[in-house]
């Protein structure tokens, strides 16, 4: 299969460090997108964990051996994040931690996988869905019909995730897996963009021009927004 992709990353208008990290591999059909937490500089630490790791998987026979593979190797990281939280030598408890959500695409099928709240879309024709789905806490609320869909971005909590590589010695990584037809349109994304810009925005700005000048309406609309957290983001187009 053929591709074409582009990837941004920016700081923001609020952050001084960019603890995002991504890499796109088009042709191995793999892209990974991570956002760092943890403060200073221990969030991009564990984004470019992730993203280093991911980056250096073996070759597998099939996707379904690349998704296992790197589930491994996302627990491997998840251990040595937290061995060395543990191992700062302040005494004080300590997060060195990032989300992160990939996509691998191979022989007509797709295989997304992610930790935390970094987002993957797919845009079929003029439809647009979340592949993945947030591990946080506004997500629960959803789900329980305490809250409704429209109203999470905008909650108080809506920066609580339940789930990440490096918070906690359980870890668990979520897998879908689906077709890939000609024209369809993916986005990983973290949330300095899913947080400004809406679904329904982004589904609208997807094939408004080559993919270059997307990424960056995309960036300048956040931007214009204040850019609170860094942003990253990869659109991944299937060529005829």
């Amino acid at each position: 299969m053929r591709f074409a992709c582009v990837t941004r990353t920016h700081v923001g208008l609020r952050r001084k460090i960019n603890e995002d990290s991504l890499f796109a591999d088009s042709a191995r059909g793999l892209w990974v997108v991570a956002d760092g937490m943890g403060g200073h500089e221990a969030g991009e630490i564990a984004s470019n964990m992730v993203t280093d790791a991911l980056r250096c998987l073996p070759p597998a026979a099939d996707i379904e051996e690349l998704a296992a593979s790197a589930a491994d190797t996302l627990h491997r990281v998840n251990r040595e994040l937290v061995e060395l939280a543990e191992s700062d030598g302040t005494g004080k408890p300590r997060t060195i931690g990032t989300t992160v959500v990939g996509l691998a695409i191979e022989d007509g099928l797709y295989c997304c996988f992610w930790a935390g709240d970094s987002r993957a879309y797919l845009l079929r024709d003029t439809e647009i869905t979340r592949v993945s789905r947030d591990h946080s806490l506004v997500q629960n609320l959803v789900d329980a019909g305490m809250i409704r869909p429209e109203e999470a971005d905008t909650h108080e909590n809506a920066n609580l995730i339940t789930r990440a590589v490096g918070v906690g010695k359980k870890f668990e990584v979520d897998v879908v897996r689906g077709d890939v037809r000609p024209g369809d349109y993916f986005v990983l994304a973290s949330d300095g963009l899913t947080r400004v810009v809406s679904d329904r925005e982004l589904a609208a700005e997807l094939t408004n021009g080559p993919l270059d000048a997307v990424a960056d309406t995309l960036i300048d609309m956040v931007l214009s927004r204040g850019a609170p957290d860094n942003v990253s983001l990869i659109i991944v187009k299937i060529e005829p």
